[in-house]
C-alpha cells in the first residue's frame, strides 16, 4: 500500500510538471504579447512593460524562473491587473467555484444513483423509459445550452429563480442544474446497467431466498457492487464539472475562477492563465488519486500493490 502511494505521488508530480511545461510553452508560442493589444500603447512602453515582467528574457530563463516560483507557491502578479496577485485571485474566486462544483457533484451523484436504481428496479417499464429519456437528453445537451434554456424558461418566462451573482441559495439553483444534468445522466445510465447485471448474480438470489427485505437487498448487497463503475468515472466527471464551471460562471456572472480564467485568455494574462491551470490541474490529479483509493476500498478484491510472484 505504501509503495503504491509513493509511486502514485511520484507520477502525480511528473504529470503536473508535464502540464506546466506544455502550458507554458504553448502559451508563449502564440504570436504577439499582452501589451500590444492596445493601439494607444507605444513601442517604448511595451518594451518597458516586457522588461518589468521579465518577458524580454530568453524563454528557457523565464521557464526556469517560473518553476522556482511554483516551489514557493507564488504565481506572481497579474499583468492586466498589476495591483492584484494571482494568489489573491485564487483566494477570492476558488471558494466560490469549489462550492459550485461540490454542490453540482453532490446533486449529480445523488440524483443519478437514485434515477439509475429506480430504472433498474422497474426495468422495461414506463419509469425505466422515462428515466433513460431524461438521461439521453442530459448527455446530449451541452451545459451552456442547458444554462440558456433554464434562464429562458425559469428566470425570464417564469421568473422563479434569479440569475447573476452568487449571493443566495436561490442564485445557486440554475447554475447547479445546468452543470449537474450531464454528469447525472452518465451516472444514471451506469448505475442502471450495473444494477441490472448485479441483480442477476447468485448472491442476490440467495439473499432473496433468505427472506431479506427488498430494501436491504438493494442497498446492502446490490448497490455497493453496482457503484464500482460509477466510482471509476468520478474523476473524469469531477474534471468535466470543474472545467465546465468556467463557461457557466461566465453565463451566470458568478464571481468565481471562471471569470478570471476566461478574461485572462482574451487578455493574454500569462500569470493568471498559468496559475489557474496549475491550480486546477493539481486538484484534478489529487481527485483521480483519491478515486483510485476509493475504488480499492469499495471492492476488497482489488489490490493496490503488486501481486505475489510478479
Amino acid at each position: 500500500m505504501n509503495t503504491y502511494i509513493i509511486k502514485r505521488l511520484t507520477a502525480m508530480v511528473v504529470t503536473l510538471w508535464l502540464i506546466v511545461t506544455l502550458t507554458f510553452f504553448l502559451m508563449h508560442s502564440l504570436p504577439g504579447s499582452p501589451f500590444n493589444q492596445e493601439r494607444t500603447t507605444s513601442e517604448a512602453v511595451q518594451k518597458n512593460l516586457e522588461a518589468f515582467y521579465h518577458l524580454d528574457e530568453p524563454l528557457l530563463v523565464q521557464y526556469g524562473s517560473y518553476l522556482k516560483s511554483l516551489l514557493t507557491l507564488d504565481f506572481g502578479p497579474s499583468i492586466k491587473n498589476s495591483s492584484q496577485d494571482v494568489n489573491d485571485m485564487l483566494g477570492r474566486g476558488f471558494p466560490i467555484s469549489f462550492e459550485l462544483g461540490l454542490w453540482t457533484l453532490l446533486v449529480a451523484i445523488t440524483s443519478g444513483i437514485i434515477l439509475g436504481v429506480v430504472a433498474s428496479l422497474r426495468h422495461n417499464g414506463i419509469i425505466d423509459y422515462l428515466a433513460m429519456t431524461i438521461a439521453v437528453v442530459g448527455i446530449s445537451v451541452p451545459n451552456f445550452v442547458m444554462a440558456t434554456l433554464l434562464i429562458q424558461q425559469l428566470a425570464v418566462k417564469w421568473p422563479i429563480f434569479p440569475v447573476a451573482t452568487w449571493s443566495s441559495s436561490m442564485h445557486m439553483v440554475l447554475p447547479i442544474l445546468a452543470l449537474a444534468t450531464g454528469p447525472m445522466a452518465i451516472i444514471a445510465r451506469l448505475t442502471r446497467t450495473s444494477m441490472l447485471e448485479v441483480l442477476t448474480q447468485d448472491y442476490i438470489r440467495t439473499a432473496k431466498a433468505k427472506g431479506l427485505s427488498p430494501f436491504k437487498i438493494v442497498v446492502k448487497h446490490a448497490l455497493r457492487n453496482a457503484l464500482l463503475p460509477v466510482v471509476t468515472v468520478l474523476g473524469t466527471l469531477a474534471a468535466s464539472i470543474l472545467t465546465g464551471t468556467f463557461v457557466i460562471e461566465k453565463i451566470f456572472a458568478i464571481p468565481g475562477m471562471g471569470k478570471y480564467f476566461v478574461d485572462s485568455i482574451s487578455n493574454r494574462d500569462y500569470p493568471v492563465i498559468m496559475g489557474t491551470t496549475v491550480f486546477y490541474s493539481t486538484i484534478l490529479i489529487v481527485m483521480l488519486f483519491l478515486v483510485d483509493l476509493m475504488y480499492g476500498i469499495l471492492d476488497p478484491r482489488i489490490k493496490l500493490h503488486k501481486k505475489e510472484g510478479k
